[in-house]
């Protein structure tokens, strides 16, 4: 058993271990928060491998899970009226690691709460049970680790080298954020016994999942990218560093404590569309950036579509719930999607 928990990115991460077996031939199957139900998946076979994304919630509740390979992506504030607080939400996630405890735990340690994590299970720096991984700097000094710099995805063990991939060619997995995901599900499959160049060919046949950093359609040098799952302020800021030149579409019901944190984030915004119950409180959090309220989505895409330029990327990641106007974020993005695909050629609603 494999389970992926944390803030961002546990389905894409969660997705991508499972896509990396399937492609190498190895059985397995997907659950948990994502696709099948943990009770309605089929009894294991010898040899298979169950991969889970759980949530803080499922973490709360399932006390007597023991997964051989435990992942940790990271972690930001979210649900925290359930958990009372961002400590009782970290407790939850660290549930999966430290009731029993998995044989390898891979951990990212952008944050403090991973670096704590990852301390607390490692009897010292040449423990190999606990793989460290980072979407930013380089690990030195620990028996093994996975961290991704400049586009490239670097494996060391021991001290040395033992594995590098180009993730700026994979088109599955843009920005620093997929990248994150990569090393974690790079990692994940290393700990299952998979080679490098199996898991670096399995990347490019990755198409993504749908509603996080989703290609849906390139329209005259403009790439229109669905992130609707970007629901709060950590996942949107990781999108707005994927890209270079934004046509930014953001709103809905905004979270506790607003979008102020995105304000360096926004040098590549050209201009943010805003849509929703939050769109002018938004609007009075993103200092000089260009904006209009466009209100509905409908309304976003035709203006974005309208005045973006060749090399724009019109890009949905709002930022907040999506309460306000559909009844989840995956719907909101269907009607992204569907008002991308009604577009002619030139970008212009047709």
């Amino acid at each position: 058993v494999v389970a992926v928990t944390g803030s961002n990115g546990k389905s894409t991460t969660t997705a991508l271990i499972h896509h990396i077996l399937v492609s190498c031939g190895r059985p397995a199957q997907m659950g948990g928060n994502i696709g099948t139900g943990v009770l309605s998946l089929e009894p294991a076979i010898d040899g298979e491998v169950v991969v889970l994304e759980l949530s803080s919630y499922q973490t709360d509740l399932a006390r007597a899970l023991t997964p051989d390979v435990a992942v940790f992506t990271n972690l930001s504030p979210d649900h925290l009226d359930r958990h009372a607080g961002h400590g009782g939400y970290f407790a939850a996630k660290r549930r999966l690691f430290a009731e029993g405890g998995p044989d390898r735990a891979v951990i990212g340690v952008d944050e403090v709460e991973g670096q704590y994590l990852a301390n607390q299970l490692a009897m010292g720096p040449r423990d190999d049970r606990v793989i460290r991984v980072s979407a930013g700097q380089k690990l030195e000094g620990m028996a093994w680790s996975v961290f991704a710099r400049k586009g490239f995805l670097s494996e060391y063990r021991k001290g040395r080298q033992a594995a590098s991939i180009d993730l700026r060619a994979v088109r599955g997995l843009p920005g620093a954020h997929n990248h994150q995901n990569a090393c974690a599900a790079y990692a994940a499959c290393r700990a299952l016994g998979l080679a490098p160049r199996d898991i670096e060919a399995a990347f490019h046949s990755f198409s993504g999942l749908p509603h996080r950093s989703q290609t849906v359609a390139e329209i005259g040098g403009v790439r229109f990218v669905n992130d609707s799952k970007a629901t709060n302020v950590d996942a949107a800021a990781k999108a707005l560093q994927a890209f270079d030149r934004i046509r930014w579409i953001a709103g809905g019901l905004g979270k506790e404590g607003g979008i102020a944190a995105l304000a360096p984030h926004l040098g590549r915004v050209a201009k943010a569309y805003l849509i929703g119950h939050s769109a002018r409180d938004f609007a009075l959090e993103i200092g000089q950036t260009p904006y209009e309220i466009a209100e509905t989505m409908d309304q976003a895409v035709a203006r974005a579509a309208a005045e973006a330029e060749a090399g724009d990327t019109v890009l949905l990641a709002p930022a907040a719930a999506s309460f306000d106007q559909y009844p989840n974020f995956e719907k909101r993005g269907e009607h992204f999607v569907q008002l991308v695909e009604a577009l002619d050629r030139n970008g212009q609603a047709s």
